[in-house]
């Protein structure tokens, strides 16, 4: 389940809960709009047990339903009241809150799949190539950024000693179910054995992977396995090839699945 289908679903949820509690006179607005917010929301995190989206992501369901429920709540209360004529604080915050909505569905839009193609190009230029509106860089985002860049370089420095050829075959034309295979041959261009090979897959600024494949040896210096994507959207392709505990190759590619 995608997430732009639980926060849209979650905010029909809301109206359903909110329009049916209603029909309990003895329950007051409040408790509608509390409940109406809640139900949906503990759903939701059931939903994410095993499967963290992330925390951004939690926190733009808390307050897209909480909102809902309390716009709700503001226009009940106007009509028990009876005015006439709404004033223009309330219609204000109604529209700040239903903007908020669509704004927040924009940009995990853009977060999830980038930009559409022909706003990228008209936005970004093309030169008759593909246009990629997002860059997720090439460590995580979090406070161990920069020791992350030193052992980046690091690592870097280790591959280009050690010689390892390395082929990669199967991350073009990202589909659901993708065949990866790894051929590795060392500096002389014979197979290199023992060697564990996987396949971690990562959304953009997200540390902790969302499924981590192991490769099996198929041949002499070739591993394989069957990548199956979780969800479409952009997604971060991380090789790893370890020998004797250490690791020796390490790539990451990124991929979108439409």
């Amino acid at each position: 389940m995608t997430t732009m289908m639980t926060l849209f679903g979650g905010l029909l949820a809301v109206l359903v809960l909110y329009a049916t509690i209603g029909l309990l006179r003895s329950v007051p607005p409040m408790l509608r709009a509390v409940l109406a917010a809640i139900i949906p929301l503990m759903a939701y995190f059931g939903l994410t047990i095993g499967r963290w989206p992330g925390l951004d992501v939690i926190a733009m369901h808390i307050s897209v339903f909480s909102a809902t429920a309390l716009v709700l709540y503001a226009l009940t209360e106007f009509r028990r009241r009876g005015g006439k004529k709404m004033h223009w604080a309330p219609k204000l915050l109604v529209a700040f809150f239903i903007g908020l909505a669509f704004l927040n569905a924009a940009l995990l839009q853009i977060a999830t799949k980038g930009l559409p193609e022909p706003i990228a190009e008209w936005w970004l230029g093309s030169q008759g190539g593909a246009v990629y509106s997002g860059f997720s860089g090439v460590v995580p985002h979090g406070q161990n950024a920069a020791k992350a860049v030193s052992s980046e370089l690091s690592e870097t420095h280790r591959e280009s000693q050690l010689g390892w050829q390395v082929e990669v075959s199967g991350l073009d034309g990202l589909g659901k179910a993708n065949l990866i295979q790894v051929r590795v041959k060392d500096r002389t261009g014979l197979p290199v054995e023992r060697v564990a090979a996987e396949v971690r897959l990562l959304r953009a600024g997200v540390a902790e992977p969302e499924l981590i494949l192991a490769l099996d040896s198929v041949e002499s210096g070739v591993y394989a396995g069957v990548l199956t994507l979780p969800a479409t959207g952009r997604w971060l392709v991380e090789m790893r090839l370890m020998q004797d505990g250490k690791l020796h190759y390490h790539q990451i590619q990124e991929l979108t699945e439409p």
